[in-house]
């Protein structure tokens, strides 16, 4: 049943996570699970809490699939109980519950998403209401009675509002003891989570315990850097790769990042063995590889399982018709003006290119913006923002700012 040994499969599952707890049980567990014939149950828990996914979200499903590839059982939970409540984590704040109804809709659109990632065939996917919604008020009474509140207070984020004198609601404190009954009622044997979760994870081993189930082992992965390399991906702060990004977009920004993320990302986001990422690692220090195709290569490898190969295939020469051979995009979209004049930063702001004078000026001043006429593909470069551009009727023309923002004008 089981290819790899059990002290292969470690070696293997050790590859990009920050915790392993504890790495001698999750080794007996291995050799019990291959001597037995018998698959560990993985959990990892997701609160519906938004509906869309970026890719940092895929470094946790990237280590479920991992558990899969190797012939364990992965459990997809989506705390549709637990969003209820609110998880404070990373927060200093109170973090407003859910309503059911936001919560049932988030849920929907998951599936749709992780299964680019996980086999859908095996995986099982339970929801903590289940078991939750069957809970009667002795029952919680029982849950809280196995966790104090001086451990709970031990929690980074906890703590830090507790010392500033911020409020901490009651509720707040269910958040991990909920948690945890996950993990007995699933009876997982190993539970996998970002770093931001491991107290909570942690705490699903005492509960376990108190319940007389066999305590989990708890593996953490660390949280992805945005395309920014500093900051953690997010899309408020504009530095993601969406799921369900285009082709052209995901290989795009992935052609962005640096090259010492290039190799975080090979390291976090694809199924590179512990031996080829060492390899490629050397090759890139002694110059037998260059970056560029690397990093192409991570950004087909992207494409290719978010999308598919001919996805990628399509997205790369796309990439290199525009930005190494200088074409225009095929899909670029058309706005229609009236004939007159109007001055440069004002175009820009007409063709949304920019969002106000200023931003278009700035644009101007950089030498990122170019009027591109008839079949050509590169075009004159605007350098005044107060220069007047002349709308001939009947005419068109492509107006480019900065590397990827085209529009195509036609003049009525």
């Amino acid at each position: 049943m089981f290819k790899l040994s059990a002290e292969e499969q470690l070696k293997e599952l050790k590859k990009g996570t920050v915790d392993c707890i504890s790495e001698v049980e999750l080794l007996a567990k291995l050799k019990e699970s291959v001597a037995k014939s018998k698959p560990l149950r993985i959990k990892a828990g997701f609160d519906p809490s938004r509906p869309d996914l970026h890719i940092g979200h895929t470094v946790l499903l990237n280590k479920m699939r991992q558990f899969q590839e190797f012939g364990h059982h992965v459990i997809f939970l989506i705390g549709d109980f637990t969003a209820m409540i609110g998880d404070p984590t990373g927060k200093n704040v109170t973090r407003p519950a859910l309503t059911s109804e936001e919560i049932q809709e988030n849920a929907k659109t998951y599936a749709r998403q992780v299964y680019k990632v996980l086999d859908e065939k095996k995986t099982e996917v339970a929801y903590n209401a289940t078991w939750f919604n069957k809970f009667s008020a002795a029952d919680f009474i029982r849950l809280t009675s196995q966790y104090t509140v001086a451990r709970m207070l031990e929690r980074d984020d906890f703590q830090k509002r507790y010392a500033e004198k911020a409020p901490i609601s009651m509720h707040e404190l269910l958040y991990p003891l909920v948690q945890g009954y996950d993990s007995v009622a699933l009876k997982s044997d190993v539970e996998l989570g970002g770093t931001d979760q491991k107290f909570n994870l942690l705490v699903g081993r005492e509960i376990q315990k108190a319940y007389s189930v066999a305590s989990q082992c708890v593996m953490t992965v660390p949280i992805l850097e945005g395309l920014d390399g500093v900051q953690k991906m997010s899309k408020s702060l504009d530095n993601y790769i969406a799921v369900e990004d285009s082709p052209k977009d995901m290989f795009g920004k992935t052609m962005r990042v640096s090259d010492e993320l290039m190799i975080r990302y090979f390291e976090l986001l694809t199924d590179i063995t512990t031996a080829d990422l060492a390899k490629l690692q050397a090759d890139l220090k002694e110059r037998k590889l260059h970056p560029r195709q690397v990093k192409v290569d991570l950004a087909k490898t992207l494409v290719t399982r978010f999308h598919s190969k001919e996805a990628a295939d399509n997205a790369e020469a796309e990439f290199n018709r525009i930005f190494v051979s200088g074409g225009l995009p095929d899909d670029m979209p058309t706005k229609s003006l009236n004939e007159g004049s109007l001055q440069a930063a004002a175009l820009l702001v007409e063709l949304q290119l920019a969002t106000s004078k200023s931003e278009a000026r700035r644009l101007i001043e950089g030498g990122a913006v170019e009027i591109i006429q008839g079949k050509e593909t590169t075009g004159e470069k605007v350098k005044d923002h107060m220069q007047p551009v002349k709308l001939v009727k009947q005419s068109s023309f492509v107006v480019r700012a900065g590397k990827k923002k085209f529009v195509r004008v036609q003049v009525n």
